[in-house]
């Protein structure tokens, strides 16, 4: 039997919210990823990180928020927790595969769509492997066309923001490519839930697992807690907003001025002392 599936419970609210969640964990992962194209090596694995678990858990909250507002009539919905989190987990990691090589092999050519195409799998791996997290008295049926449609919006998103996380070095064109990118991360969401259906079972047995009330605090407090803890690291970081290098070129290394000189005190009192003595050397000639 066919279940009635709404997947806007509360209207536009969760909607909205999930989006600014993808915007924010997007724009701090973003902006990750571009300071750690500007650092030195031994800087860069600690901004990867941070930007792949930042676009790891925005992408995760914005899917949860989403299914706050999904329901199937007649069927109560639960939720596994360990694959629940595991899909977190397969989210980071997948991202941060995607990132790392961007951030060594740079954002463009066989690097750009190598860790565009690894990013956006595992945005599409979230989404599905949350999913398969649902436990209710029924299970998913899912068209495959729809769903292919999903995963290469979600490759095509990963590889524009990294693209953008190379090329884009102001602090407003960077918040233009979090907004693109959680709009097509929200997209790809509701285009793998445009590919559902639902067959529900009239066994009447009850479903295991925790209620969506149960995994709220959790699911929630985690990970927007770790934004917030990126988001000071972010704004506390100068030269982040400005986009500036802060490694060292060869020829500002130790020992060798990185600015013209300026003369100093006893340099100037040497060269005025060289100049009297020019001076009277030249007139020496005259007095005699």
């Amino acid at each position: 039997m066919h279940g009635t599936v709404d997947g806007f419970s509360y209207g536009l609210v969760t909607p909205l919210v999930a989006y600014l969640m993808a915007c924010l964990g997007g724009a701090l992962g973003l902006r990750c990823t571009t300071r750690a194209l500007l650092v030195a090596h031994s800087w860069r694995p600690g901004w990867l990180a941070l930007g792949a678990a930042a676009i790891g858990s925005g992408i995760w909250t914005m899917h949860f928020v989403a299914m706050m507002g999904f329901s199937v009539a007649g069927a109560p919905i639960h939720y596994d927790k360990p694959m629940t989190y595991a899909s977190l987990g397969v989210a980071v990691v997948m991202v941060g595969v995607g990132i790392f090589i961007v951030g060594y092999r740079g954002a463009a050519g066989t690097a750009l769509f190598t860790g565009g195409t690894i990013t956006g799998l595992g945005i599409a791996s979230m989404h599905y492997l949350g999913m398969a997290g649902m436990r209710f008295d029924g299970k998913f049926e899912y068209n495959t066309l729809t769903v292919g449609v999903s995963v290469a919006i979600a490759m095509a998103a990963a590889t524009a923001a990294l693209w953008a996380a190379g090329q884009v070095r102001g602090f407003l064109w960077s918040v233009g490519a979090s907004l693109v990118m959680g709009l097509a991360v929200t997209g790809m969401h509701y285009t793998g839930m445009a590919a559902l259906s639902v067959d529900l079972h009239t066994t009447g047995t009850p479903s295991a697992g925790d209620s969506p009330a149960g995994l709220l605090a959790p699911m929630l407090i985690g990970p927007l807690a770790f934004l917030c803890i990126a988001g000071v690291v972010v704004m506390f970081d100068p030269l982040m907003v400005m986009g500036k290098p802060d490694w060292i070129p060869a020829e500002h290394k130790p020992g060798v001025p990185a600015h013209p000189h300026t003369p100093h005190p006893a340099d100037r009192a040497r060269l005025r002392t060289r100049r009297k003595v020019a001076h009277h050397e030249s007139r020496t000639p005259q007095n005699r």
